[in-house]
């Protein structure tokens, strides 16, 4: 059987994760809720499928990737389809796209795979509550899960510049807070990796940069390579900012990235935000 990913929620990762797989020869079944987004995934050389709708193509895969995130009643996949997944036994690998959110505040003290999750808000709960029903699913299908805990997600179009650029972008400034990010390059390359060679009995890994670094680092360098200055710093309680956004700032931890870049084999194409933020800027000159 020729390998076939069936990727559920194909998005921004997960299309970064396509333009690799679909150039080697793979097949990539991507679903969404939209029309005009069929439309665009046809173009990037995915197979499109509107879902929720119809029941999932399983038999044609041999690969699943779930990017969907928790809803209020828990893992819209897998209540929708979970019973569907716990029969395909002919996966050979099951991966589940998370957050670093599961491990909670540390005060900006180091993580990793073996640190007990122990999350802060209600989103890092739901996520963690996400990686167990999948691991039950996986376990009933004898198909080892691969999650994956991301940092904060950056990439060409997902970036500073256009609200730099806007004039919308806010220097926030909260003593010792972190955050740890990757670049979408580096996501779908640790995801391809995984799923040419799939762990028996499945995987955690934190996805990642090697720079955990203060938000006010990251826009100060950003407006640099812009050659503009950058805004004003405001204290994190006088910022502008939804309670997502708010929330965030709740949890301060660095992660570390070893198991991924040991056991994976990668070398990281954005080892820090400063590459990263160049390879962006030259993408969209």
């Amino acid at each position: 059987m020729s390998d076939v990913l069936l990727s559920i929620g194909h998005g921004y990762s997960a299309r970064a994760l396509a333009g690799r797989l679909v150039p080697a020869g793979w097949r990539v079944i991507g679903t969404t809720r939209s029309a005009d987004k069929a439309a665009a995934l046809a173009e990037d050389g995915v197979t499109p499928l509107i879902w929720p709708g119809r029941d999932l193509p399983l038999g044609a895969a041999t690969h699943l990737l779930s990017s969907v995130g928790p809803g209020p009643d828990g893992d819209p996949v897998l209540r929708a389809a979970g019973a569907q997944i716990a029969q395909a036994r002919h996966l050979r690998w099951i991966g589940y796209l998370s957050t670093t959110s599961v491990y909670g505040d540390h005060g900006g003290a180091w993580v990793d795979e073996d640190t007990p999750p122990d999350p802060a808000t209600d989103r890092g709960r739901a996520r963690l509550d996400a990686e167990r029903a999948w691991a039950r699913v996986a376990e009933a299908a004898g198909v080892p899960l691969h999650i994956f805990r991301l940092g904060g997600i950056y990439g060409p179009g997902r970036g500073p510049f256009a609200k730099l650029r806007a004039g919308r972008a806010q220097l926030i400034i909260k003593p010792g807070q972190v955050f740890s990010r990757i670049h979408v390059d580096d996501i779908a390359q640790a995801l391809a990796a995984s799923m040419r060679a799939p762990v028996p009995g499945g995987r955690v890994y934190n996805l990642c940069d090697d720079l955990p670094a203060p938000p006010q680092d990251v826009l100060a360098h950003a407006a640099q390579l812009l050659g503009i200055a950058p805004p004003e710093a405001v204290a994190f309680e006088d910022a502008d900012l939804s309670p997502m956004g708010r929330s965030f700032y709740a949890e301060n931890k660095r992660v570390r990235n070893h198991r991924m870049r040991r056991e994976l084999g990668i070398a990281l194409r954005h080892p820090d935000y400063r590459s990263g933020l160049a390879s962006i800027l030259e993408h969209d000159a």
